[in-house]
């Protein structure tokens, strides 16, 4: 069984100024990725721009991410969309392309009952790939309350948590009544969607991050990750605070257009984001390169 459990980044989609997908970028950006000793890679999230790639572009990316980095790290493939029918072809496409995982998202904008939820999930899980969902209910409109959770979880194949509710609370009961009591071998893995959450998550006993960040510092949430995981909680809070001035300039406007101009300016492969995400802001991107000057990441 292939374990969700360590430093996971959420990828950017490379893209050129003309706003062509940059396959040798993304390929680069794997390597770099594997490189400095990530645990694993999540493309096609809302950090790759899954909204405004078309199914080819998607085959083409999933193909990439599955060559380069399949048999090293787990790859867990986004696979979302409010239409169950649409996620239930990309999760079908994950599998066939070797993906270890699917992430599917609460579906957003139809704000589905709990009775549809259930039913999402209940097929996502049918495909055969095991299933890590994704809870944002700020891009969303839809928390999956606890109560609900316990009930997706029992769903044979649904393998772990995207865990971005932003409750500290709700993500230590997903921990403490669904994950803690299940055995080694029916693992529940719960990971958190928030870089600033990482450290207390863990603390709580969750498993790791789907991060933002590590697209330009992979080592060091890897770094983050492996000491809380291990106990080293004395050098995972200096590297929490370390990084704390990063993960909040990372999110001063709508992800992923921060971090992809913090990889342009790092000389990694980012390009612009896609309309309708624009430009950074002068404010922002000053605030932005401040902290990165003062992180000692650009000169």
């Amino acid at each position: 069984m292939t374990e969700f459990r360590g430093a996971f980044t959420a990828l950017v989609t490379p893209m050129t100024e003309s706003g062509e997908v940059d396959y040798e970028g993304f390929r680069s950006l794997i390597q770099f990725q594997i490189t400095q000793g990530i645990d694993g890679i999540v493309p096609l999230g809302t950090t790759g721009e899954c909204p405004t790639l078309d199914e080819g572009e998607e085959d083409k990316l999933t193909e990439i991410a599955v060559r380069e980095a399949g048999g090293k790290i787990p790859v867990i493939i986004g696979a979302g969309s409010n239409d169950t029918r649409h996620m239930i072809k990309y999760t079908e496409r994950a599998k066939k392309m070797g993906a270890d995982a699917a992430l599917v998202v609460t579906p957003y904008y139809n704000k589905p009952n709990d009775d549809g939820l259930l039913r999402h999930f209940e097929a996502a899980a049918k495909t055969g790939i095991p299933i890590i969902v994704y809870n944002i209910a700020s891009r969303t409109g839809r928390n999956i309350p606890t109560s609900l959770m316990e009930k997706i979880v029992a769903i044979p194949g649904i393998a772990g948590v995207k865990e971005s509710s932003g409750d500290i609370n709700q993500m230590g009961d997903v921990i403490r009544e669904i994950s803690a009591p299940r055995s080694k071998n029916n693992k529940f893995w719960v990971l958190s969607g928030d870089d600033a959450f990482t450290l207390p998550l863990i603390s709580l006993g969750g498993d790791g991050v789907i991060s933002v960040i590590s697209n330009l510092l992979p080592a060091k949430v890897k770094a983050l990750v492996k000491n809380a995981l291990d106990g080293n909680y004395e050098e995972a809070r200096k590297l929490h605070y370390e990084l704390l001035p990063f993960m909040k300039t990372a999110f001063i406007e709508t992800n992923p257009v921060p971090i992809k101009q913090a990889l342009n300016w790092a000389g990694l492969p980012a390009g612009p984001a896609r309309l309708p995400l624009g430009r950074l802001s002068p404010a922002s991107e000053a605030a932005l390169r401040k902290t990165m000057v003062d992180m000692g990441i650009l000169k």
